[in-house]
C-alpha cells in the first residue's frame, strides 16, 4: 500500500509500504478515505522535533473497517468509522475517568511501529475502544459531511476541549489564543456546543477571521504581546476574561493567556509545547487562576460530536480549505509551513 513518510525536514514523500494486517486480536484493519496534515506534523517538517527517516505520517484519519480480530465484538467489515489521533482500550481507570489519551494501553498513530493515517490503510489497536462508528454507514452518509467527520478525529475534540478546561458554560465570555484549526473549532465548541455569549479570537489572518467569525467569534483582535492582553482588557471594562483557551503552546502564546485571564479566571490549555515554554507561576498564584492542561481526550468526545454532525447541527469542515490527493501530501505539508493553508485534508 502507499503511505506519506518523512525523510528529513522539508521532506516527505508518498512510497510503498508493507500493507496494513492484522497483528492482534483485538486489531481492525481500516482503509483510509479522508486524512489530514495536522499542526503538530510540521513541527518535524520545519525540524524543530527530530524523527526517524522514513517514520509514517499523520495521526487523523476515518474510513471503512474492512477486517477485524477475533476478540473484536463491537465494529464489522464495511462499518464506517472516525479514529481518535490515539488508541485506548476505554476500559482502564484512566478512560473510565474520561481521559483515553492517557490509557495505560493506548498510543500514537503514526509513532515507531505503527500506521500513520496518512496512508491508505491502517492497523487499529484496541479497536472496540478506539473507533467510533458513524449512524448511517458508508451508504447513509453523504460524502459532503466527511470533512466535518474527519475534524472530529483531533482539532475539533481538541478544540472544545480546551474550552472544556477553561470551563466555559452558558453566556460565557472566553478568549481563544490560536486561530489554526484547533483554535477555530474552540471558537465552534465554546459557541455552539457550550453556550459561550462572547468569544474573542486572537486573529491577524482574513481567511481564518472569516471563519472564526463564522463560526461564532464575537470579536477578532489582531493584536499581540501586551498589546493584545491590553485590547482584551479594554473590551471588558479592565477585568479582561474569565475563561482562555491556549491553543498554541508556545511562551508568548502562554505570557497573552495569563495576562488576560482575569481574577479567578480560568486557563484551557491545549497547545502542544514543543518549544518547551517555562511558566512562571507567581503571577497565576497571585490572581488565583486556575490552569487546566491536557493531551485532548477525543475518544470522549467523539459519539456527541458525530451525532451533532450527522443531524446537522455542527460543520467545523471549513477549517479545511484545501484537499489534495495522498500522492500531492507534500504539497500540503509545504502549504501548511508556509500558512497559505488553515488545514489539508488527503483523499
Amino acid at each position: 500500500m502507499r503511505a506519506a513518510l518523512y525523510l528529513s525536514a522539508g521532506n516527505v514523500v508518498v512510497d510503498d509500504v508493507p500493507d496494513a494486517t492484522l497483528s492482534q486480536p483485538t486489531d481492525a484493519v481500516v482503509r483510509v478515505l479522508r486524512s489530514c496534515v495536522c499542526g503538530s506534523d510540521l513541527w518535524s517538517y520545519r525540524g524543530v522535533i527530530n524523527r526517524a527517516e522514513r517514520s509514517r505520517l499523520g495521526h487523523e484519519f476515518m474510513g471503512v473497517v474492512e477486517e477485524v480480530g477475533d476478540e473484536v465484538r463491537t465494529l464489522h467489515p464495511g462499518d464506517l468509522v472516525v479514529a481518535p489521533f490515539k488508541w485506548s482500550d476505554n476500559t482502564c481507570p484512566a478512560c473510565v475517568d474520561g481521559i483515553q489519551s492517557s490509557c495505560g494501553n493506548g498510543g500514537t498513530f503514526g509513532a515507531p511501529g505503527t500506521d500513520g493515517g496518512q496512508g491508505e490503510a491502517v492497523r487499529v489497536p484496541q479497536a472496540d475502544g478506539t473507533l467510533v462508528a458513524v449512524p448511517g454507514g458508508l451508504s447513509g452518509v453523504d460524502e459532503s459531511l466527511y470533512a466535518a467527520l474527519l475534524s472530529t478525529s483531533d482539532v475539533m475534540a481538541t478544540g472544545l476541549h480546551g474550552a472544556v478546561m477553561a470551563g466555559v458554560t452558558e453566556g460565557s465570555a472566553v478568549a481563544v489564543i490560536g486561530d489554526g484549526a484547533v483554535g477555530l473549532c474552540a471558537v465552534l465548541g465554546a459557541k455552539a456546543i457550550l453556550g459561550a455569549d462572547r468569544v474573542f479570537l486572537m486573529s491577524r489572518h482574513a481567511d481564518r477571521a472569516a471563519i472564526g467569525k463564522a463560526f461564532g467569534a464575537t470579536d477578532v483582535i489582531a493584536e499581540r504581546g501586551d498589546e493584545g492582553i491590553a485590547a482584551v482588557r479594554e473590551r471588558t471594562h479592565g477585568l479582561g476574561v474569565r475563561h482562555v483557551v491556549e491553543a498554541v503552546g508556545t511562551p508568548e502564546s502562554w505570557a497573552m493567556a495569563v495576562g488576560m485571564a482575569r481574577e479567578g479566571g480560568a486557563i484551557g490549555a491545549v497547545g502542544m509545547p514543543h518549544t518547551m515554554p517555562e511558566l512562571p507561576l507567581f503571577q497565576p498564584l497571585i490572581h488565583h487562576l486556575s490552569l487546566n492542561l491536557g493531551v485532548a481526550p477525543v475518544r470522549r468526545y467523539l459519539p456527541d460530536l458525530i451525532s451533532r454532525i450527522v443531524e446537522g447541527t455542527l460543520d467545523p469542515g471549513p477549517v479545511f480549505d484545501t484537499t489534495l490527493p495522498l500522492d500531492d501530501v507534500a504539497q500540503g505539508y509545504a502549504a501548511m509551513a508556509s500558512r497559505e493553508s488553515i488545514k489539508v485534508m488527503l483523499t
